[in-house]
């Protein structure tokens, strides 16, 4: 490995929203700190778009310990290499890039991150698109490929599929061949995911979902459901899927189902429950790359970003406020 001259070595000053303890929105707070240059196999990003993923909010509450307090949230953003350390040679300044996963920290102006963490991002991919959906990207990649392996013909149910996951989450598995019925809670919300390719919009608030689903599969069930939702909605859902189907719990924004006794999965039901981790799949950086690639590739043949809210880094405590509102659709922004 042959080194390279580092560029810029002088400390930038940069904005970072961080926590000192745990709890609601309001404890997302402004500060000013001074990077130093990147270190041996570091880069150096100035931000340009940052993600705001419901992890976020869990990191935020508690609910998913951060290793250290006080800490910058956030695990998703584009922007621009600004430095490179030592041994970095796959990355140049000036050079767009993409990052979603640990370590933490994206809500901030500037980080360094290490460099085995951070895609390069190609020049028809524009970087508020790729902060959209990159981390929800690569989770519908683990989703239709390692967790279930979505094939034409399939039925699948997601819930929630006008939020951040599920729009990318349905086009993903339509462009598998897929027949996709998605859970909304709205009218509003049912127009845009019928817009992003969903084939059955159940409205929740109105409509018996377990009951509509088996009317809508002729009582047969759907074959993969995925579930962010948590909560007594996991425990309905179990109800909705064939035997020997499949159900991915990816989140618990209604409060954690609890125990679930094994009992219940089977034999009348005989289905099978996962809880994958994207943080997880993606620590293997060949499967992290292959499944950014792959993200980019969906990108490029038709997957759309929808992107619901914009706000000004600042202001991520209002960001944080409207995820958690429920009263949303597509993903959140935030801007340096």
């Amino acid at each position: 490995m042959h080194s390279r001259a580092i560029s810029d070595p002088s400390a930038r000053a940069a904005a970072q929203i961080a926590i000192e303890q745990y709890g609601g929105a309001s404890q997302l707070k402004v500060r000013e700190v001074t990077l130093p240059a990147p270190a041996a196999g570091e880069v150096r990003i100035r931000h340009t778009a940052i993600g705001v993923n419901f992890v976020d909010v869990y990191h935020r509450t508690g609910h998913y310990p951060l290793p250290a307090l006080p800490a910058v949230p956030g695990v998703e953003a584009a922007g621009i290499v600004d430095a490179v350390g030592p041994g970095v040679d796959a990355l140049q300044p000036g050079q767009r890039v993409v990052y979603a996963g640990p370590p933490v920290g994206s809500y901030a102006s500037a980080r360094t991150m290490p460099a085995d963490r951070v895609l390069a991002l190609p020049d028809d991919i524009d970087d508020a698109v790729a902060a959209s959906l990159l981390l929800r990207g690569m989770t519908a990649h683990m989703l239709c490929s390692a967790v279930y392996p979505v094939k034409a013909g399939d039925t699948v149910l997601i819930h929630a599929a006008a939020g951040g996951l599920g729009l990318v989450m349905l086009q993903w598995a339509k462009a598998l061949g897929a027949r996709v019925i998605g859970t909304v809670g709205s009218a509003a919300k049912a127009e845009l995911a019928v817009a992003h390719g969903l084939d059955e919009a159940i409205l929740y608030r109105e409509q018996d979902v377990v009951a509509t689903v088996r009317t809508l599969t002729d009582g047969r069930g759907v074959d993969y459901a995925v579930d962010g939702i948590g909560g007594p909605t996991l425990l309905a859902t179990l109800d909705t899927v064939r035997p020997f189907g499949m159900i991915a719990s990816v989140g618990q924004v209604s409060g954690d189902p609890g125990p679930i006794d094994l009992s219940v999965l089977g034999p009348g039901r005989s289905v099978a429950l996962s809880r994958p981790s994207v943080f997880r799949y993606v620590s293997d950086p060949a499967r992290y790359r292959e499944a950014g690639l792959a993200t980019f590739e969906r990108l490029r043949s038709g997957l759309k970003a929808h992107i619901g809210a914009v706000f000004p880094l600042a202001e991520a405590a209002l960001a944080h406020a409207r995820l958690e509102s429920g009263d949303t659709h597509g993903s959140i922004l935030l801007r340096p």
